[in-house]
Order: structure tokens, then sequence, then C-alpha cells
């Protein structure tokens, strides 16, 4: 059975609606479901973080709740792989919650489309509202970023 684009959407909500609640009552932001086919097989991705990070124990908690559950509820009609793990450091700020949590820190912005030239803006998250980003891009200059013009923002990996 071939999982259409349009099912894989619904389907990822549905293993969210599901994830969510296990998630909050470990303590861990649910950041990201994925539904994947490679190759031949399929993949349930999920990604949780907290706080100073999440490490394989912390994994393996919410696999093993999440699995129990996929297993009672049975959501997915062809059988696949669960994974779960840290989003890692360059994963993409999706979420009121992701950016919350980064106020202050650097961050990168991909734009669709060119403003004032460049498609990358790199700059201090400053605030956020529904339709915008606020960075600080100089000491004293602040620039207002339409959300819908927002490719990705991810946090600014300095070494």
């Amino acid at each position: 059975m071939e999982v259409t684009i349009l099912n894989r959407k619904n389907l990822q909500s549905t293993i969210r609606k599901i994830a969510e609640p296990i998630a909050d009552e470990l303590g861990y932001d649910l950041v990201d479901v994925e539904f994947v086919k490679e190759g031949n097989r399929y993949f349930l991705r999920i990604f949780i973080d907290k706080q100073g990070g999440v490490n394989l124990d912390d994994c393996q908690q919410m696999s093993q709740l999440l699995s129990s559950k996929l297993d009672e509820e049975d959501p997915i009609a062809v059988s696949y792989y669960l994974e779960v793990s840290s989003p890692g450091l360059d994963r993409p700020l999706k979420t009121d919650k992701d950016l919350k949590r980064n106020l202050g820190k650097e961050v990168e912005v991909k734009l669709y489309e060119p403003i004032e030239g460049k498609k990358n803006i790199e700059g201090t998250l400053e605030d956020f509202t529904e339709d915008e980003i606020l960075l600080k891009v100089d000491e004293d200059k602040i620039k207002n970023l339409n959300r819908s013009k927002i490719a990705s923002i991810k946090l600014a990996i300095k070494f």
C-alpha cells in the first residue's frame, strides 16, 4: 500500500496528537514528526528536545511509551520503523515554542526571495509575533521579517 503525500500529512498530524501528550508527560518538547519512505521501507521519525538536550535514555523512554500507544491505536496501515531522536543543533526552528526558547540567540534566516539583495540574514532573535520575526542585525538595527517570506530559521552555529 502506497501512502500518498496528502495522507502522509494527515498521518503526521494524527501521530502528533498521539505523541504530544506522551512527550509533555515526560517533560519533552515534541519538535517534529516525519513519516517517510526510503527505498522500500517506511520510517516514522519523532524528534524530541528538552532544556539541556535529550540523551539516549530519553529517546528510549519516549520510544517505548509511544510504541505501545501506536500499537494500541494502530494509525499506520503499513509496516514501519519507529525512530526517536534529538533534532540536532542545525535543525530548523519551526514552532513558537522553538522561537521562544531561543530568544536572544544568534539565528540564520533563509528567505524565499531576497530582501535588500540578501536571501540569508543573520542576527539575534529579539521577538516574534504570529506574522513577524524581529531580528537585531546590528547594534541598533532591528529587521522585521514577514514569516510567510521565511523558508527556514536555524540557530547560528559558531566555531
